[in-house]
């Protein structure tokens, strides 16, 4: 089937008009398609986000020059007060969203209200240890001069001596839900509002139920992201107590090697990026420049009842879920942008269920985890901006740091070496998965 004919009927058209990247390769679509296309990598030592020293060689994505002066800066001025009860990954999602609102031109006062609506996603949100440390010293006892042994916690001193050692609005700071709640009202956006947290799989899922909301007819402007990060003391030490971290004996920017046969690991990240969903009559009766247009969605989640996922059935069932809902086939796609976090297990498993998906279409697949790290549920939106801005330039995004690929991968193409001619196919599949075993596919044509 078409695009064209899927597109029929009374089905609303969703269309991308708005795009708001924070990122380890810049803040602003602008400096990330500069970055992307120069083949930069974002991956560094770490300099200004806090202690990180559970990553080997304290590397990551670290979006520089990021700090609360950014987000006051974004933020309307009756609003910067709130700004000291946002966690950073709070932070990144709302100027995240602000500068997709500005990028699509959209007149907020010349719009309804009423249908303007926010979908957000975010990873659990953790505080920095230091931040329980005066609240849980309180509650043990005493060290043993002979044992030098830490004390007992008391759990029954919390509430007296525990507590009101902790900040005042601390819960806050760490809520998952909040990104949308200071992103609503900084818009006056009265429309729908819902917060995701489905870890790495986030992206797809967020755009895909904003986009069925303006189908439905419920609003026309949803603005789209997620924020995430994995470069955080917590989510660090968990990423490589269940993941597979990278440690490399060569420059960072070369360490994360998505589907690449001599992989060692995913190296950890931050970010959040946001776009700006349509009706395409809304869109065009104000003139907008319209970036894609949103032809199908999937999801899915496979796991064994002892909670193990599997990463590559679920690839493979919300890809093909996408492919129906959009009417398309698998070798109507231009390209492919994966999950690929450069470990050797997850990329395998991953792999195992592209090639199920693509059923020996030959269809390039790319990822762009080697310029950013893997900023969890910050990564999805992310990708698939860079998938449209590159597309625009008629290319594929390479799969940076790849150069050959595993025996066991064959009958999969990768974008290797550098940025690929797209061949006058604008449509393509974003994939994103969970180590648990969930995933999220969304399909976009770039205009």
């Amino acid at each position: 089937m078409s695009n064209s004919d899927s597109l029929s009927g009374d089905r609303r058209r969703v269309v991308i008009t708005g795009l708001g990247v924070v990122s380890p390769l810049g803040i602003g679509v602008d400096k990330f398609l500069e970055e992307l296309k120069a083949k930069r990598s974002g991956i560094d030592v770490v300099t200004d986000v806090m202690d990180t020293s559970a990553a080997p060689g304290n590397v990551g994505g670290e979006v520089p020059d990021f700090d609360d002066g950014v987000t006051k800066e974004a933020m309307p001025k009756r609003q910067r007060k709130f700004v000291k009860v946002m966690c950073r990954e709070i932070e990144l999602g709302v100027v995240s969203a602000l500068h997709a609102v500005t990028h699509s031109g959209l007149d907020l006062d010349a719009i309804d209200r009423s249908r303007m609506g926010v979908d957000f996603g975010a990873n659990l949100m953790f505080s920095p240890p230091a931040v329980l440390a005066d609240a849980a010293a309180a509650c043990l006892d005493p060290h043993s001069a002979e044992t030098a042994e830490p004390g007992k916690f008391h759990f029954e001193r919390w509430g007296q001596k525990g507590m009101k050692l902790m900040e005042p609005l601390w819960l806050l700071k760490y809520l998952p839900n909040m990104p949308a709640c200071h992103i609503g009202i900084a818009l006056d956006a009265r429309g729908p509002s819902n917060s995701l947290t489905m870890g790495g799989a986030s992206g797809n899922a967020v755009l895909s139920e904003a986009a069925h909301i303006i189908e439905r007819g419920r609003a026309d402007v949803m603005v789209a992201g997620t924020t995430g990060t994995h470069l955080h003391p917590v989510r660090t030490t968990n990423a490589g107590l269940f993941g597979e971290l990278a440690e490399g004996d060569g420059p960072p920017g070369a360490w994360c090697k998505p589907y690449d046969a001599n992989r060692i690991g995913e190296v950890v990240g931050e970010g959040a990026c946001t776009v700006i969903l349509e009706e395409r009559g809304h869109a065009e009766a104000r003139g907008a420049t319209i970036y894609g247009e949103v032809l199908g969605f999937g999801s899915a989640c496979v796991s064994e009842a002892d909670a193990t996922g599997h990463l590559g059935k679920a690839i493979a069932v919300a890809g093909r879920a996408a492919l129906r809902d959009a009417g398309l086939n698998p070798g109507d796609l231009g390209h492919i942008n994966g999950h690929g976090v450069g470990s050797r297990r997850s990329d395998a498993d991953e792999c195992r269920g592209l090639a199920a998906l693509l059923e020996g279409a030959d269809v390039p697949v790319t990822g762009v985890k080697g310029f950013t790290g893997n900023a969890g549920s910050g990564s999805g939106v992310q990708e698939l901006i860079a998938s449209l801005m590159m597309l625009r330039e008629g290319l594929i995004p390479v799969c940076l740091n790849h150069q050959e690929a595993d025996a066991d991968f064959s009958g999969l193409r990768f974008v290797a070496g550098d940025h690929a001619p797209d061949g006058g196919n604008k449509v393509f599949l974003n994939l994103n998965g969970t180590r648990g075993g969930q995933a999220s596919a969304a399909i976009v044509r770039a205009e």
